[in-house]
């Protein structure tokens, strides 16, 4: 049907945005999409802190995003932003990769004070990547169970989690095929 991708900001595999992610990408998958991780763990890190435009991981991140239907970016909340691992990773992505993608923003949090990092950080990172942002995802990590099969415990989070991404499908099927030039 097509490929979703995955961006993760998030330094640490064992993460609770991780967990997200990948329920987000097997959820996907139970649609007929094929599902693409990246991770900002995947760059160089000399790569990212010099700014290295010709890394060839950088090049395959690059063509992966280009070629994709639709894209989830994910980051944990740090110093209500995004992590800055992420930034330097779309800092030296092409300025307009997103163009002409829907792009469903997640973001994970220690409580909800930093549920505006969402609004005023990500996406208008993604924004700039000339992304077609949908509404979005922000979990506490209270929403987050890091060690069992239900990886969000709070009902109604679940339910808006699977809305969302129904949603996010839906735009990715009308989309299919067509592109804006």
């Amino acid at each position: 049907m097509g490929q979703i991708v995955i961006v993760s900001g998030s330094p640490s595999a064992l993460s609770r945005l991780e967990r997200i992610l990948y329920y987000l990408g097997d959820l996907a998958e139970t649609e007929g999409y094929t599902v693409k991780h990246i991770s900002v763990k995947d760059m160089d890190a000399d790569d990212l802190l010099f700014a290295n435009f010709t890394s060839p991981k950088l090049k395959e991140i690059t063509k992966t995003l280009e070629t994709a239907n639709g894209v989830i970016v994910g980051s944990p909340v740090y110093k209500a932003s995004y992590s800055g691992v992420l930034k330097a990773l779309f800092d030296i992505l092409p300025q307009d990769i997103l163009q002409n993608k829907y792009v469903l923003p997640v973001m994970t949090g220690g409580s909800s004070s930093h549920l505006l990092a969402l609004e005023y950080a990500l996406k208008p990172l993604l924004a700039t990547m000339k992304a077609q942002n949908l509404k979005g995802l922000y979990f506490q990590d209270s929403d987050i169970d890091k060690t069992s099969d239900n990886v969000i415990v709070d009902e109604d989070m679940l339910n808006r989690t699977k809305k969302q991404l129904h949603y996010f499908i839906e735009k990715i099927k009308g989309d299919v095929g067509v592109k804006a030039y």
